[in-house]
């Protein structure tokens, strides 16, 4: 009797629990229906603009150590120290100022070295970002340092290579000195930022990083396509949803990506990127995979983990806040009436110029 009165009551609880975890588990379930715009086919609808400016850093700074997080006052002091330099550097150039002296002055930044008049363009963020309600003190989580990982042997050569070849410009034609060709001796062999070609800082990506200066993104989002326009020069990535990468051998600028859809998390994998991809050191290996996951109706999350065994011994993996903006994404002209690059070749030739005729004056 006493085995048939605990199974009747079994049987009550269990259902008196499942009536209870249904009331609960449905009001969460609509509110997230509520919260999270959708699709006709039900996905999350995650089109629109954001501004991904943040004043946390990429890579952390070493005197956080392991610590991923920031209290609630170091956020707040980094974001006033940021609005105290922003007013400071934003005051108005006095036009009655004498011309800098020939190659700056020698302070840092680009107004010491005859760059930007005050820093009116620079928009880097007002404040660090928050994943899960708390501070981070850089993008990277993953090694636990907060930094990349080592790189390889082939890579440190590499470096000191390109160290060799690309050196400060002394206003003298120092690669004349050297055998082969010379840093200024084709457009081409300038960096691709500086001929406007991909953004600059992995804008565009993938991964796609906040920089200093023009941090909005614009998404399309179709059943069959995602498309990603950046306002840091021309980038636009289309992204296919389904379907399989394109043979080895078609490069593109910014890889070939493909999504999918896990649960409500868009995935983006990429591959196929050209010899020179965005991501500074990044070789055509490169392997990005993202994820964009809607963390209410006023941000995403963004993920990424990147994989390039000719430069790094390990992957690495990073995350940050994409919050929804009302601004919109204006033209980057970057090279429309800009003679820079020209100018830059130009100029070179009369540093060669001079070099010439200064050693056949000495009799060299």
């Amino acid at each position: 009797m006493s085995s048939q009165v605990d199974l009747v009551f079994d049987r009550r609880l269990s259902a008196f629990l499942t009536v209870i975890l249904v009331a609960v588990a449905a009001p969460l379930a609509a509110a997230d229906d509520e919260e999270v715009a959708r699709t006709p086919s039900g996905r999350p609808d995650i089109s629109g603009y954001y501004d991904v400016g943040t004043l946390t850093p990429l890579v952390r700074p070493q005197a956080f150590g392991d610590n991923l997080f920031l209290s609630r006052e170091e956020a707040d002091r980094i974001a006033e120290e940021e609005r105290k330099r922003m007013q400071a550097e934003a005051q108005v150039s006095d036009p009655n100022r004498e011309a800098p002296p020939e190659g700056g002055d020698g302070s840092p930044g680009a107004a010491g070295n005859v760059g930007g008049y005050n820093a009116f363009w620079i928009e880097r963020g007002t404040d660090v970002f928050e994943v899960d309600g708390k501070f981070r003190t850089s993008i990277i989580v993953d090694p636990k340092n907060g930094r990349y990982p080592p790189v390889t042997d082939a890579v440190r050569e590499r470096f000191a290579a390109r160290r060799g070849f690309f050196r400060a410009n002394t206003g003298e034609a120092w690669w004349l000195e050297r055998e082969g060709p010379g840093p200024y001796d084709d457009p081409e062999l300038r960096p691709l930022a500086e001929r406007c070609l991909l953004g600059f800082s992995s804008t565009g990506g993938p991964p796609m990083l906040p920089a200093l200066y023009n941090n909005l993104k614009r998404i399309v989002q179709t059943e069959d396509h995602v498309m990603i326009l950046v306002e840091m020069v021309h980038d636009a990535r289309v992204v296919r949803i389904g379907g399989e990468h394109a043979p080895a051998s078609e490069r593109r600028w910014m890889g070939d990506s493909i999504g999918r859809w896990e649960g409500d998390t868009l995935v983006i994998d990429t591959t196929n990127f050209a010899d020179r991809p965005a991501l500074r050191s990044a070789t055509r290996d490169l392997h990005v995979v993202e994820r964009f996951t809607p963390m209410g109706p006023d941000h995403l999350r963004y993920e990424f983990t990147v994989e390039d065994p000719n430069v790094w011994t390990a992957p690495w993996s990073g995350e940050y806040a994409w919050p929804r903006s009302d601004a919109l994404v204006y033209e980057y002209a970057c090279h429309e009436g800009n003679y820079a690059l020209g100018n830059i070749m130009r100029g070179a030739r009369l540093l060669e110029e001079d070099a010439l005729a200064g050693g056949a004056d000495s009799g060299e």
